[in-house]
């Protein structure tokens, strides 16, 4: 009922406004010029806009670029993020450069030959040569940005299990959270269905298949550092997305299905910490929470606390209610280190001894 009030409220005060300008016309004197034609006043008015506009979408272009900068990602923490990069930054060059040339001779144009009346409009009926230009043009400069950014996705997304003594990590997804697999001892994963999920047995794990007895599932992400991960993706619930933006990696994650993908990280997370873009942006982060703190403490409410930079895998597709909170912690580190923490990780085994003991 509020909602059909508010619009018969709104389309009130448009008619009210619609019968005041009609007033207002009626007002006019009579010698006005109420003629719908464009004079010279017009569009020498008109023309200065469109010269003033293109100055100003420029300006403010190079404003935002300047101010903004530190919203951007810093560099890629995964060897494939390198060529990923490349290929964003020639895209948009390219895009920015053409944009800035035909967007100002447009406004340029529009103000040099604005309307008058003894002008006389030039214009060709047809002119193969030009035709020709704008067409090639196009089409070469597309052909290549499209066979180069083929080359870098079949690059990418050719996942060889055998190259490079891989990792392969099963990441599961469901709602509102992750977990992460590991294989054990024999190095490959076991059989898994959601039909399967009773009590500890979060993943669905088959108990009849011996591969999966020494698998470890975990609720943070340990990578090692310059080593290939291959990422198993699988869904409980609903459509996921599995998006790590610091290593320039997202797939969907798909009920029913299993999604792969696969990057090699080249930054530990002390690294990408210390580094001079993260310094920064944490120490700006952390002025903008003290001011805050501020009012909170006044009020008799709790600070907030300091921000400490962690690399997260999130989900990227509106799965739900707490899709916001939907992440988990991703810890690159040496491999000495992982080697030690993945041997401290219960085996699903040990995990169903303990709840058969209980």
């Amino acid at each position: 009922m509020t909602v059909f009030l508010i619009i018969v409220v709104v389309a009130l005060i448009g008619i009210s406004f619609w019968q005041m300008s009609k007033i207002l016309s009626l007002s006019q004197l009579s010698g006005a010029d109420n003629s719908q034609v464009a004079n010279d006043k017009d569009n020498n008015l008109h023309g200065k806009l469109m010269l003033a506009f293109v100055i100003f979408m420029y300006l403010l272009t190079i404003y935002c670029f300047v101010q903004y900068h530190t919203f951007f990602l810093p560099e890629s923490a995964s060897e494939h993020g390198v060529d990923y990069d490349r290929l964003m930054v020639i895209s948009m060059v390219l895009i920015f450069v053409v944009q800035f040339i035909t967007q100002g001779l447009l406004h340029f144009f529009a103000y040099k030959y604005r309307g008058k009346k003894e002008n006389k409009a030039l214009f060709f009926a047809d002119n193969d040569k030009l035709e020709f230009i704008w067409t090639i043009i196009p089409v070469i400069v597309l052909a290549g940005l499209i066979i180069y950014g083929l080359f870098t996705w079949t690059d990418i997304m050719n996942i060889d299990e055998q190259e490079g003594d891989p990792i392969i990590v099963e990441l599961y997804a469901y709602q509102f959270d992750w977990r992460a697999r590991y294989s054990g001892e024999d190095k490959e994963l076991g059989k898994a269905n959601v039909r399967f999920i009773e009590g500890v047995n979060t993943l669905g794990l088959d108990v009849s298949d011996s591969y999966a007895m020494d698998d470890k599932v975990v609720n943070e992400l340990h990578l090692p550092v310059n080593r290939k991960i291959i990422f198993k993706l699988r869904s409980q619930d609903v459509l996921h997305s599995a998006y790590m933006p610091f290593f320039r990696a997202q797939m969907n994650v798909v009920p029913g299905m299993i999604t792969e993908f696969a990057y090699t990280p080249t930054l530990t997370s002390e690294e990408m910490r210390n580094s001079e873009f993260m310094v920064e942006k944490v120490s700006t982060i952390n002025n903008i929470r003290r001011e805050k703190s501020k009012a909170l403490t006044a009020n008799g409410d709790e600070a907030l606390e300091n921000y400490e930079f962690d690399y997260y895998l999130l989900c990227n597709k509106i799965c739900g209610a707490s899709h916001y909170n939907m992440q988990m912690k991703i810890v690159v580190e040496s491999q000495e280190d992982y080697d030690a923490w993945l041997a401290e990780q219960k085996t699903f085994k040990e995990q169903i001894s303990a709840q058969a003991s209980n």
